[in-house]
């Protein structure tokens, strides 16, 4: 039987996912987790918070020039991405460092199944860079925003992907010029 091994070099968060990797399974365990003893879906949890956890800037994005955004375990999050649609548009936050809005990306491939995990329910989305902001716009100047009292990314500040109304993003993108 041949294993199947999926390294996804274009993700700057990790440098690996792993679909049926049996033998790479074993590997990947012994150069990153010494001590792990779990099982194969505890390590894709694992995977996937080790993603989630590294800073991916907008400019990595831009010279990656295409990445999927994985690991979100939030249903409303999820929920979010599986409502976008080719061709929709997508402000690119900086929620570590900075925690302000500083591009505009496209999606490029609807949700499908997150290779991070066997579990069906969680889903990715592709995007590619559009445009920089001339000025980024910060999380506090959008709360100091009473047009922007709603918008989601205020309303629920944990939630990794945000659903934007078209007037809260026109406002959004007023405010970086």
């Amino acid at each position: 039987m041949e294993t199947e091994i999926n390294v996804d070099k274009s993700l700057y968060r990790y440098c690996c996912s792993i679909l049926h990797a049996r033998e790479f399974y074993h590997f990947l365990i012994c150069i990153l987790f010494p001590n792990f003893t779990g099982n194969i879906n505890q390590l894709n949890e694992l995977l996937a918070h080790q993603i989630r956890t590294r800073k991916y800037s907008w400019e990595k994005f831009n010279k990656d020039g295409r990445t999927f955004w994985d690991g979100v375990r939030n249903y409303t999050a999820r929920n979010n991405m599986r409502a976008m649609k080719e061709g929709d548009l997508a402000f690119f936050y900086h929620s570590n460092e900075g925690k302000e809005i500083v591009g505009i990306a496209k999606v490029v491939k609807e949700a499908y199944q997150d290779p991070t995990t066997d579990d069906t329910n969680w889903v990715v989305v592709e995007f590619s860079p559009v445009e920089s902001l001339k000025k980024p716009v910060t999380l506090a100047q959008i709360k100091a925003e009473p047009m922007l009292s709603e918008i989601q990314l205020v309303r629920q500040g944990r939630l990794s992907v945000s659903a934007v109304k078209p007037e809260e993003f026109d406002k959004i993108l007023e405010m970086s010029r």
